[in-house]
């Protein structure tokens, strides 16, 4: 069994990877640490996991007795932990937060169906943002074929359990409840990785919108386009054909249909010269937790949908 570690083991993501792990066929949790938390059952904490694990936080770092180490604490905080703490040869570490999504310190930028073959010869993996995620999912056979023309406009609706664990005004459930609003339009810190693996420089513009529900993000890209839609679906199609969580589907696609899944579902239109994409995914699942699970099971050579074949919440 590989041997995982967890830090920041008391957010939302960690949460969602503690109830992959336990489940996995082939891992198993050695340890979740979290300093807040210390002395407490995990199962007291993330009351979701009762009956799965009897585990209980630590606030000791055991590096040496574990095969892989998830990073899951906030941003900025694993570059702080590596000041810290010196990796042992052969660790294998898979970081959820933003500090090495830029490739820096030896990381390779974890979108399976952009870098599946560097991730499994990898030691240390840096996932995607959310957004990022099913940004890059929506837009990367155009990039691929050079056909990301013009300006690219995004908007995209994220769920409250993006925002994280700790409470916060636009979190409160009186505050988010049927309502929207738009945030860090223009600015958000996931262009970076979205602009740098498109490669579309400033021609892509995202504006991010809070929804009144807790999972899911909703994303519609468009942009102008010179072929068919016959052509459009083929080749995306062509790209994502040994993708085995990212689908093309012929008809409108809702959030309903991925959440609490590792999918990412595409549906394409064309409108009098105008592409226009949505994507669905889970932001907790194939936008943080699951892609991790995902990045795991490529760095072991393990089949890529191990302990990821879920059922969405449909109805």
């Amino acid at each position: 069994m590989i041997r995982a570690g967890i830090i920041g083991g008391a957010g939302y993501t960690a949460g969602e990877l503690v109830r992959l792990l336990v489940n996995h066929p082939a891992a198993e949790v050695a340890w979740i640490h979290s300093e807040s938390q210390a002395g407490k059952a995990v199962a007291e904490h993330h009351p979701g996991l009762v009956g799965d694990t009897e585990l209980v936080f630590t606030d000791q770092v055991d590096l040496e007795g574990i095969d892989v180490l998830f990073l899951c604490s906030a941003h900025g905080k694993s570059r702080a932990f590596w000041a810290e703490h010196p990796c042992p040869a052969g660790l294998k570490v898979i970081d959820l937060a933003q500090d090495f999504r830029d490739e820096s310190d030896g990381y390779v930028y974890g979108l399976p169906e952009l870098n599946r073959n560097r991730i499994a010869g990898a030691d240390k993996v840096a996932n995607p943002g959310c957004f990022a995620t099913a940004i890059q999912l929506s837009l990367l056979p155009l990039a691929k074929a050079g056909l990301l023309e013009g300006d690219i406009h995004v908007q995209a609706v994220t769920g409250s359990t993006g925002a994280g664990v700790k409470p916060s005004p636009t979190t409160h459930f009186s505050w988010r409840d049927n309502n929207l609003s738009a945030y860090k339009v223009l600015t958000h810190q996931h262009l970076a990785e979205i602009r740098r693996n498109l490669g579309v420089g400033d021609n892509l513009h995202f504006v991010p919108v809070r929804g009144g529900f807790p999972r899911g993000i909703f994303a519609v890209s468009e942009l102008a386009c010179s072929r068919s839609l016959e052509e459009v679906t083929a080749l995306y199609q062509a790209f994502y054909a040994d993708a085995p969580f990212t689908f093309v589907l012929p008809v409108p696609v809702d959030l309903k249909q991925v959440v609490n899944t590792n999918k990412c579902l595409i549906s394409l239109e064309l409108v009098d010269g105008r592409l226009v994409v949505t994507a669905v995914i889970d932001n907790l699942l194939k936008g943080a937790s699951g892609q991790a699970v995902e990045n795991l099971n490529l760095l072991f050579s393990l089949p890529e949908t191990a302990g990821l074949r879920l059922k969405a919440l449909a109805f």
